[in-house]
């Protein structure tokens, strides 16, 4: 199993002038046969960002997330994209992990971005 993983990050203001960071975290299938992504409930995949090596935000942090198996079936040469979303960032230089939640692949990206005031 050959998956790859890339992160975009886009930085906006709400209406009412709040940060907001959008997080686009893109699972592709590098390998020559099918790849099984198998989960156990609706978080499907993890967004941790960090203030140089201190975690400040992380996705599933409060949240309740259904719990269901499923299974996203990736044919060679397919991707697969799971977003998330942080309101209320303050200003300031993050780095951005995104890591895929299935039982028995992992899938990592990082990138870094700045929120301006």
């Amino acid at each position: 199993m050959t998956i790859e993983g890339a992160l975009d990050v886009a930085v906006s203001t709400t209406d009412g002038g709040t940060p907001r960071v959008e997080f686009a975290f893109t699972v592709t299938n590098e390998g020559g046969e099918a790849v099984d992504l198998h989960f156990s409930d609706a978080a499907k995949a993890e967004f941790v960002v960090q203030d140089e090596s201190r975690e400040v935000w992380r996705f599933t942090e409060g949240r309740v997330f259904a719990q269901m198996l499923s299974t996203d079936r990736l044919e060679p040469g397919e991707s697969v994209t799971y977003d998330g979303e942080w309101d209320g960032a303050s200003q300031g230089a993050y780095t951005v992990i995104a890591e895929l939640q299935a039982r028995e692949a992992t899938c990592t990206a990082r990138a870094e971005f700045e929120v301006s005031a």
